[in-house]
């Protein structure tokens, strides 16, 4: 069983050279070595962090990263974070090199399922624990689970549609959904969420079912090809429950090309610069806000006490509705964002007045009250 406990010469020579983070090319991996205790390295193990693409969300290299580092440094343990670019092949590679290069914990980002459970398969082997961070794997058996009430990031996009529909005065509004991947588990509980909302309206008569898509990886140019089909299918949607923020954008850039945006209320989710900017605009609806530090954190505090050979105790737990098994979970609470609550987001940091609040939007801020 692998230890993974760097020894007393490594630690000393972590300290004397005084090893701080270097990033790899585009900035797609980091290793760190904190100086400040050679004791405390030496009964450290390292950790391992996989992050699963760039471009579904700007949060993964924004925001988690970022987030992540400050929480290994803080704690004073060696990481590994890098980027599989949704690639499955480079994910199962990123995971052996940090196994075989002494990681004890790994805290991993899916792609899918199934390759996420063969990297959980293939370290509980080496005796190595794994947190699932943002989704869980399926069937994977991780030893934790830490991310958002996604249930509730759904509910609180189906509430607002609903808010945004009713704010517009529609009348049996056709709604188009653009879900999520439909290898990423978070997308099914979104659709959970937001089913719970508008189902009942749909049954009722209410509001009408328009056309329905899954976006394949989250990737946001198939989601723009998708939307632009469904809207020539369907010319009278008057909704659009989008997933996240970069499927949003991708509704809104066909609603502009025919003169809609603005016209058709569009959902999102992440709180991201584009997601606020078209919120501000008048061409989104409303976004998910999902506090990532807090995220981030609660899945450092484990990965740490991991390292650290301790057994940490978990707030919850989730049913895996595959293996039927409870697996100890951290879930943070989401919040809904309009026009009105866009400054909640910069007060806590998550985005910056000065990435907001450029160009055109500046008066915008102004008038959203953003200082």
């Amino acid at each position: 069983m692998r230890k993974g406990i760097l020894s007393l010469t490594a630690a000393a020579a972590a300290l004397a050279l005084g090893l701080t983070a270097c990033g790899g090319d585009s900035g797609q991996t980091t290793t760190s070595t904190t100086s400040e205790s050679a004791t405390a390295a030496a009964k450290a193990g390292k950790i391992g962090v996989i992050l699963p693409d760039s471009k579904s969300s700007a949060r993964w290299e924004t925001a988690d990263r970022k987030y992540l580092e400050e929480a290994f440094k803080a704690a004073g343990v060696e990481y590994d974070i890098q980027n599989a670019q949704n690639d499955k092949t480079a994910f199962q590679t990123i995971a052996d090199q940090m196994i075989t290069n002494g990681a004890t914990v790994l805290m991993i980002v899916n792609l899918d399922s199934g390759s996420g459970k063969a990297v959980i398969d293939k370290a509980k082997s080496q005796g190595v624990a794994v947190i699932d961070y943002d989704r869980l794997t399926l069937g994977g058996g991780a030893a934790y689970y830490v991310s958002f009430d996604n249930t509730k990031v759904g509910t609180l996009q189906g509430e607002g549609l609903s808010k945004c529909l009713t704010d517009k005065k529609a009348d049996k509004p056709i709604v188009a959904y653009l879900n999520g991947s439909p290898t990423d588990n978070n997308a099914t509980l979104f659709k959970a969420g937001y089913d719970g909302v508008l189902k009942p309206k749909f049954d009722s008569g209410d509001y009408v079912k328009g056309p329905e898509e899954s976006v394949p990886d989250w990737d946001n140019t198939k989601a723009g090809t998708l939307f632009e089909q469904m809207l020539t299918e369907q010319p009278k949607i008057a909704g659009v429950l989008a997933a996240n923020d970069g499927l949003g954008n991708a509704a809104i850039t066909i609603l502009k090309k025919n003169g809609l945006n603005g016209k058709v209320p569009v959902t999102g989710q992440d709180a991201t610069v584009q997601g606020l900017q078209n919120i501000l605009a008048g061409d989104q609806c409303m976004t998910v806000y999902k506090a990532v530090k807090k995220e981030a954190d609660a899945g450092a505090k484990l990965a740490v006490a991991l390292a650290k050979g301790e057994k940490p105790t978990a707030s919850s737990s989730v049913k895996d509705p595959e293996s039927g098994q409870d697996v100890p979970a951290e879930l943070m609470e989401p919040q809904a964002i309009y026009a009105d609550n866009v400054k909640d987001v910069v007060a806590d940091g998550y985005v910056t007045k000065e990435e907001l609040c450029t160009g055109d939007f500046a008066e915008k801020c102004t008038e959203a009250g953003i200082q």
